[in-house]
């Protein structure tokens, strides 16, 4: 298992190299000055479409822009934000979430690029049924010939979609919140029950469809992200002596990298922290990686622009909001110096640390949400890529592979999972990124034609 491990770590390291780095943060960049910031100025517009006020139930389309965008941020408002954050600050230190921070506002013009080529260029199934993601926007939007791209990225999405590092760190948090400390921890057969227990409760509700996905992550992540964000404005209350501290900290260490321990990229430390902050921010909020256009293109309407600007808030609420307040929780209280714990354990001693007694169960109610919520969205995601490649009527067969890699991801180490989900968002970020460039003055022409329109009306 070691030589496995460190040979998906080596392929994963390849795979996030220099090409990937100014594929996704050159070409996130290239997009945002074409396109002149434009959308960020209508951020209140998108929060006006989010609530519902254009909504139309004969528009094209299975879900409504809020599921759409709930879907997509279950997706991505789990592990990353909790783990991925805490894993970040374990190797970076403070300074790896100043890059995190720089990967989400560069990736929220990358999410409007994506989703609105999502609905501007949706396809068709073999059964007929609308849909978009970026295996459509390829072919629709390039051309046939480009299908090689498309099924690259439905390929790589596959494997991407498994939910094995939300698992894995889901189980370790179950396993150090409630078992261990109770003495029920028992090794394999423990990590191995949860599995099952998990696969159970995903069966029931990724049978249902994206219907049932995308109501259910409506209910389950608002009430969630609200409860997390009171925890940590509580955490961040008992030690307001030192936040201003730490929020200092964040910026001048992103260009120290003094608490840098990783490998080094382009020849030194600083380097390596940008890479590290790309990373895990792009695992966080997934943009550029194509994950999220598959369920923004589901979403009832005939605006691509509109379903482009509610994308958008994605990476906004994902990665600057609830990441900056895992990376506080963690740095206020210190156990990012004092504890050796890695991944969600890290972020469970965080709320401990501040909250004794109720802090930490209150934090495994998020991650189970969180967590859950994921795994119900990423087996949306791999059945789209599986309908793709095999057809529509064997979409359903991916859905066995996928509980299985449930049982895998709970009885399997971090590294192993991370790496290797990391292995295959860049993958999924190669065919994603090329396409967009390739068709951003589509967007930008849409684009200008949408907010003119809108200028009138009001």
């Amino acid at each position: 298992m070691e030589k496995i491990d460190s040979f998906i770590e080596e392929i994963a390291s390849a795979a996030w190299g220099l090409p990937l780095l100014i594929l996704l943060i050159g070409g996130g960049l290239y997009l945002l000055i074409r396109i002149q910031f434009l959308p960020f100025r209508y951020l209140g517009h998108a929060l006006a479409v989010l609530r519902g006020k254009y909504d139309n139930e004969s528009d094209l389309g299975e879900i409504t822009h809020f599921q759409a965008l709930t879907t997509a941020l279950s997706a991505t408002v789990g592990m990353g934000n909790i783990a991925g954050v805490a894993v970040a600050i374990a190797i970076g230190g403070p300074g790896a979430v100043f890059w995190m921070w720089v990967s989400a506002v560069i990736g929220m013009s990358t999410k409007f690029f994506t989703a609105t080529l999502a609905i501007l260029y949706r396809g068709k199934d073999s059964e007929g049924k609308i849909q978009g993601g970026p295996m459509y926007f390829i072919i629709e939007g390039l051309g046939r010939k480009w299908m090689p791209l498309a099924i690259f990225f439905s390929i790589a999405g596959l494997v991407g979609a498994l939910p094995v590092f939300n698992v894995n760190q889901l189980t370790q948090a179950i396993n150090d919140i409630l078992l261990k400390p109770a003495g029920l921890y028992s090794g394999f057969i423990t990590d191995l029950v949860i599995g099952l227990v998990l696969a159970g409760i995903t069966v029931v509700v990724i049978l249902g469809g994206l219907s049932r996905i995308s109501k259910t992550a409506s209910k389950l992540v608002p009430g969630m992200v609200a409860l997390y964000f009171v925890l940590v404005l509580i955490i961040l209350g008992i030690h307001i002596d030192v936040v201003p501290k730490y929020l200092g900290l964040i910026f001048t260490d992103a260009i120290s990298a003094n608490f840098y321990k990783g490998d080094a990229f382009l020849g030194g430390a600083i380097g390596g922290i940008i890479l590290l902050g790309i990373r895990r921010g792009a695992f966080s909020n997934e943009a550029g990686i194509g994950t999220a256009p598959m369920a923004h293109g589901a979403a009832k309407t005939s605006e691509p622009i509109r379903e482009g600007l509610v994308a958008m808030l994605g990476p906004a609420i994902d990665t600057l909001i609830i990441c900056t307040l895992t990376a506080l929780a963690i740095l206020v209280t210190g156990v990012w110096q004092s504890s050796d714990a890695n991944g969600v354990s890290l972020t469970a001693s965080a709320f401990e640390e501040s909250i004794p007694y109720f802090g930490k169960y209150a934090l495994l109610a998020c991650i189970l949400v969180f967590s859950i919520s994921s795994l119900f969205s990423y087996s949306y995601y791999g059945t789209k890529c599986m309908s793709f490649l095999f057809g529509a009527k064997n979409k359903g067969i991916y859905n066995y592979f996928y509980i299985i890699s449930i049982l895998v991801g709970a009885t399997t180490s971090l590294s192993m999972m991370i790496n290797l989900i990391d292995t295959f968002f860049a993958m999924m970020a190669i065919p994603t990124m090329t396409a967009t460039i390739i068709l951003a003055p589509k967007v930008i022409k849409q684009a200008k034609i949408y907010f003119e329109k809108l200028k009138n009306e009001n």
